[in-house]
């Protein structure tokens, strides 16, 4: 099956977001849940720990703040596609299932769902959830919110999880039926994060295209709601008392996101306990955070891997032999010891292990342990490139002046591509012509090569292989092979998580043979907690999961 979608907002803010090369550091990720922490070892020896637990609050806090890196770009769930936007939205609305920070997914307003037949998912709405304003949820608003993404007009970035949605009806006076054109295993999996939020439909009328900004707000479900958005400086939440979940009723009477985009500053904030807390933190401060006695550097269970994405297969790169070489060439311990103080391990596939919580042992074991595991071999690289015919000829990489990593990566590229006899030229571009890569597909026009930081937001790592079919808009180089569409279309009608983790092991194993993207490391995700709070459960299920209601008092 080809796959059609909606321009959606792409991936560069994620990678903006990393500013110093926070996510291309690495881990298996096997402590993600369970303990309370794992101890891994990077790739040159260094040792940190994975951390799921941080100890439970004493009791409530007035108030705390977290730092963002920008200012939210937007609080409409239909195109909240970034940290800043996420981060706070977990907060303030809610979806119809609940991304755990352990990824699994539990009932959320949907107090349960049934899949009666492979086309049709049916979502029984919780009783007694109330939005912000007061009134009461209902399937009127469930029916309002999904089908808002659908709309063309409306363009949501999370169009591609209703692609095969054939209607939403309420079905019932709490009871929501989404049927789908085919078996689709996805869709279900997609309502744990904004694709599945729930917004009061009279809002939505009523604040038209103010809605998610500044001005018009949101008025939601969740533990916080939107007290104020001082634009270009912060945005402040306080507990809606009204909340349903008793037990993620929010600790803090007021929480403050302070908007600070230098990361110097931002830095000296969390060191001078001016700012309580931060996700993502440039690792290069690491050391000095820890050092100021104001808080602790944790290292939260992430599902991003760092790639070099293939954009044009019709060119040079098109022969996989000399995918294979670029690959080999690589001194991807360097990048990550550069790149991140050899925080995580390099990783020769496109997923963490967080992503495969439902999977068979035996398909785990497939998909990381069975495959090719790329050593750097110059010699190896240099005879493909020779057998392909491809000696001397050029390559395009596109990069911008983002972040440490950015710079890493693409000198490394550089030095790789000329160690194995190509020529490749480094073409630095403003971030804003970068965001146009993956959105644009003239923005790609004689690119070979660009970077990017790739992170799941379902629990399912047929999430990743998804965008790489023929045809998807995702998939940028234009890749396409057969066997590998027809394994992930039968994974995607799969509904047994034992049997579709089989299927998404064997697409994981073509990837990692293709090539279609050049993984170079997948790990964990640094952020700050001040020494006044405590009671998080850091994991990069923070982007959809309502963190900020278990921090109180320490």
């Amino acid at each position: 099956m080809t796959r059609t979608r909606l321009p959606r907002v792409p991936r560069l803010p994620r990678v903006v977001a990393v500013g110093a090369a926070v996510l291309i550091a690495a881990t298996s990720l096997t402590a993600c849940s369970g303990s309370a922490s794992g101890t891994s070892t990077g790739s040159a020896g260094s040792d940190w720990k994975l951390t799921t637990k941080t100890a439970a609050a004493t009791g409530d806090i007035d108030s705390y703040s977290f730092a963002l890196y920008a200012e939210p770009a937007t609080l409409d769930y239909a195109y909240a596609f970034d940290y800043p936007d996420n981060q706070v939205l977990a907060n303030v609305c809610e979806s119809l299932l609940r991304l755990n920070p352990d990824y699994s997914l539990s009932p959320g307003l949907a107090s349960s769902f049934s899949n009666p037949d492979p086309l049709t998912w049916v979502y029984e709405l919780r009783d007694g959830v109330t939005f912000h304003d007061g009134t009461p949820l209902t399937a009127a608003d469930a029916v309002a919110s999904m089908q808002r993404i659908m709309d063309p007009s409306v363009g949501s970035a999370w169009f591609s999880v209703y692609q095969n949605v054939e209607s939403i009806t309420q079905t019932g006076p709490m009871e929501v039926t989404v049927k789908t054109k085919i078996p689709d295993s996805q869709f279900n999996l997609g309502m744990g994060g904004s694709a599945g939020v729930i917004e009061s439909a009279a809002t939505l009328a009523a604040s038209g295209k103010d809605y998610g900004n500044s001005t018009g707000g949101v008025n939601c479900t969740g533990p916080f709601q939107l007290q104020q958005w001082k634009s270009g400086e912060s945005l402040t939440l306080t507990r809606y008392d009204g909340y349903w979940d008793k037990d993620l009723r929010a600790k803090s009477a007021k929480m403050t996101f302070a908007i600070i985009p230098d990361a110097t500053a931002r830095v000296n904030a969390l060191k001078s306990g001016n700012v309580d807390g931060s996700w993502m933190i440039p690792l290069e401060a690491a050391s000095q955070l820890q050092a100021s006695g104001k808080g602790d550097v944790l290292y939260a269970p992430s599902s991003a891997t760092s790639n070099l994405v293939v954009s044009n297969t019709k060119g040079t790169l098109g022969d996989k032999r000399v995918r294979q070489a670029l690959m080999l060439a690589l001194d991807r311990k360097g990048i990550l010891k550069a790149a991140s103080q050899n925080i995580g391990e390099v990783s020769d596939v496109l997923t963490t292990k967080l992503v495969w919580g439902s999977a068979s042992d035996t398909a785990t074991k497939t998909a990381f342990d069975d495959v090719t595991h790329y050593q750097q071999d110059l010699a190896k690289a240099k005879k493909l490139v020779e057998e392909a015919g491809a000696t001397g000829k050029e390559l395009v990489y596109v990069t911008a002046p983002i972040g440490n990593d950015f710079s890493v990566v693409s000198q490394a590229t550089l030095a790789a591509a000329q160690s194995i006899g190509l020529k490749l030229t480094i073409k630095t571009v403003t971030p804003a012509q970068y965001t146009a890569l993956f959105s644009d597909p003239s923005a790609r026009e004689g690119v070979d090569l660009f970077y990017t930081v790739w992170y799941l937001s379902s629990p399912d790592a047929l999430e990743m292989y998804g965008v790489l079919r023929t045809g998807d808009f995702s998939n940028y180089g234009g890749w396409s092979d057969k066997e590998f569409d027809d394994t992930v279309n039968k994974a995607v009608g799969t509904f047994d998580p034992a049997e579709r983790s089989a299927l998404t092991a064997k697409a994981q194993q073509i990837a990692n043979e293709e090539l279609p993207w050049l993984p170079l490391a997948a790990g964990p995700l640094p952020l700050f907690l001040g020494k006044r709070i405590t009671g998080l459960q850091p994991s990069m299920a923070f982007l959809y999961y309502p963190w900020a209601a278990q921090i109180g008092k320490r």
